[in-house]
């Protein structure tokens, strides 16, 4: 457990704004928020919005009108007594609040340690805690509405049933290792078999949404890549709808690699404009070619940009040759003008990705470029119906698939109730970690210090 003292920290982002929340959980945030507000006839009835005013308690310096409301314990986001304070959001009002606060016995409190008292006291569990954080950091509606959807108990019901099938399962295979006397069959070895296969078969649908869900979350970083003139610059202005990089005629212009994400329909890919490949350089464009094929090799895939308007050069086959066996699309450029690119030449060197046309120029083929480029990572797979998008959750998972797999050894070779329970419990425990029934301090110090003070 924690010490059952009172925190408070400031709840919204640093800087200049209208509003600024600062946050006060425990047993004395009700007494500390009596010293520095004053509202007059203030009941302090729990969620109910009031106006008043911050004042020093030394001097009775009005500080600051705001409202304000208390949160009586357990029905809080911490489960304990919360004072939230709504003052105007300059840095000189907040930091003066957030001190009163501190000088009247609360003490700021630590990343993420709203949210970790939130989960100590049985508000959420574990899954739905680090979900929070997940929603905090969404690029886009998709990732928010997973994280939504974790955050509201989505995995950690299939969590839950998934112990309960694990949990009668074992009490079974124990009740066969306490009374052998009664010649209790280890629930019929087959029938228990099937249900293991079952259980097997659900953490797996997990396990394989993973990719998905971690794609959704984190995003994709994808490298335009090509030799100079073949419109790289031109393609990520007109997939961003912004003129984000300079485009001129003369080759060499891209120096550095410039960075921007577009939201491909709930994928958010990070896109990196790079310089054009080419022999025979020197000085600084020859360190921005070195950037490009740094950035390529980190990429998770690329768009390897071609004129169509020219027949393949010597260029382009030495980028073809750097790209090859990566993930990504052939992008085609300029197709507004008359084709001269022999696309079965193209074929025949890259036979394994998928060519697209587009006129950057005129923004033509550019939402068929955004939807190959979608699938090209997701692959057009369907949103699974429940979705892991944290690797601790999927490495518990597998865990337990291992230990599930050791059951179903054990059962078919006919070994012993309690050989059989030691890897049930195994899997038990596996899942139990996703949800925070089974864990440790060090995991829970290194999962809220994520997060950001005052959440």
């Amino acid at each position: 457990m924690y010490k059952a003292d009172t925190i408070a920290a400031v709840a919204t982002p640093p800087g200049e704004g209208g509003v600024a929340v600062v946050r006060l959980s425990g047993p004395d945030a009700k007494r500390i928020g009596t010293e520095i507000l004053s509202g007059g006839e203030v009941d302090w009835e729990s969620h109910r919005l009031y106006y008043g005013k911050v004042c020093d308690p030394d001097g009775g310096s009005v500080v600051d009108e705001v409202m304000f409301a208390f949160l009586r314990e357990p029905r809080s986001y911490t489960g304990e007594d919360t004072v939230e304070i709504h003052c105007h959001g300059g840095p000189v009002v907040v930091r003066r609040v957030l001190g009163l606060a501190l000088s009247c016995g609360a003490r700021h409190a630590e990343p993420g340690e709203f949210t970790k008292r939130a989960f100590l006291n049985g508000r959420l569990d574990l899954a739905q805690a680090e979900a929070v954080l997940d929603l905090i950091r969404s690029r886009t509606d998709k990732a928010a509405g997973v994280a939504l959807g974790q955050m509201e108990g989505g995995l950690s019901q299939e969590v839950q049933e998934l112990r309960e099938q694990l949990v009668d399962t074992l009490v079974q295979v124990e009740a066969a290792i306490d009374f052998p006397e009664e010649e209790i069959e280890l629930l019929q070895r087959q029938e228990l078999s099937r249900k293991v296969s079952g259980v097997i078969d659900r953490i797996s649908a997990l396990v394989d949404s993973y990719e998905w869900g971690r794609l959704i979350r984190e995003g994709v970083q994808v490298c335009i890549v090509g030799r100079p003139n073949v419109g790289k610059s031109s393609l990520m202005n007109a997939l961003l709808g912004v003129d984000r990089a300079i485009v001129t005629a003369t080759p060499g212009t891209t120096r550095d690699f410039i960075e921007e994400t577009v939201n491909l329909n709930g994928l958010p890919v990070v896109l990196w404009d790079t310089a054009g490949i080419r022999d025979r350089t020197k000085g600084v464009e020859q360190i921005g070619i070195d950037v490009t094929l740094k950035r390529l090799e980190e990429s998770q895939g690329c768009m390897l940009v071609l004129d169509g308007s020219s027949p393949l050069t010597v260029q382009d086959m030495d980028v073809i040759a750097r790209v090859r066996g990566r993930q990504g699309l052939i992008v085609i450029n300029k197709s507004d003008l008359q084709q001269r690119i022999d696309r079965a030449e193209v074929s025949g060197q890259l036979p394994d990705i998928r060519q697209v046309e587009v006129s950057a120029l005129k923004n033509q083929g550019l939402e068929e470029l955004k939807a190959a480029l979608r699938d090209c990572f997701l692959d057009s797979a369907e949103e699974p119906e429940v979705v892991v998008t944290n690797v601790r959750h999927k490495a518990a998972l597998e865990r337990a698939r291992v230990s599930l797999a050791e059951v179903h050894r054990a059962v078919d070779q006919g070994m012993p109730p309690d050989i059989v329970a030691v890897d049930l419990q195994e899997a038990r425990d596996s899942v139990e970690e996703i949800i925070g029934t089974v864990t440790n301090d060090d995991i829970l110090d290194r999962i809220f210090s994520q997060f950001c003070i005052g959440k």
